[in-house]
């Protein structure tokens, strides 16, 4: 980020600590189409992430009055929709104990393609995607704040909680996961799955 832009962002949070509707506008066209893209790959489901978006900007309505001078708009806005994928994670968990315990012969629903997986068509696309599912969500995250999104690796330790060194050692390990991942044909991976 440019001193020019950060300048641009530092005004951009004055006007909406004020209550500047204008602001929250420019800043909802600049992150809303990274923070879909970071939620929609990190859920795996288009309406899990529309979901969770929304609530990401209500938040930011909610708490713009509480927000430092010096705040970084996308770690902060990042953060959020992390602990709101966290805290999905966790009640879908619940959901999931609830129903087997109460329902054990209830077939599961067949899962069908998503428009995300429709999206993602060419053969490279397809194989990341893949890759990048069957990693542990821990590794996917890092690497989708830190590739997909462009967060350098001190913003991003930011959004996970942890210090730059922790995330740059879980980062290397990620990248190595993923190459792995990458590597092993499709029929090997299937197989192994069962």
């Amino acid at each position: 980020m440019t001193l020019v832009e950060r300048e641009i962002e530092l005004r951009l949070v004055a006007r909406l600590k004020d209550g500047d509707g204008a602001a929250f506008e420019a800043i909802y066209e600049a992150f809303r189409p990274r923070l879909f893209g970071f939620l929609v790959r990190l859920s795996r489901r288009r309406d899990v992430a529309e979901d969770l978006l929304e609530e990401t900007w209500l938040r930011l309505v909610a708490r713009a009055g509480t927000l430092r001078d010096d705040t970084r708009l996308g770690p902060w806005l990042f953060t959020v929709a992390r602990n709101l994928h966290a805290s999905w994670r966790r009640a879908r968990a619940l959901e999931a104990e609830r129903v087997t315990a109460l329902a054990p012969c209830w077939p599961e629903p067949r899962r069908g393609e998503t428009p995300f997986e429709v999206a993602a068509r060419s053969e490279a696309e397809r194989r990341l995607e893949e890759a990048l599912a069957r990693l542990p969500l821990r590794d996917r995250e890092v690497l989708l704040l830190v590739g997909g999104e462009g967060l350098s690796p001190a913003a991003a330790a930011r959004v996970c909680g942890v210090t730059p060194e922790a995330l740059r050692k879980r980062l290397q390990r990620a990248r190595e996961r993923l190459a792995t991942e990458m590597a092993e044909p499709a029929d090997s991976v299937r197989a192994k799955a069962g």
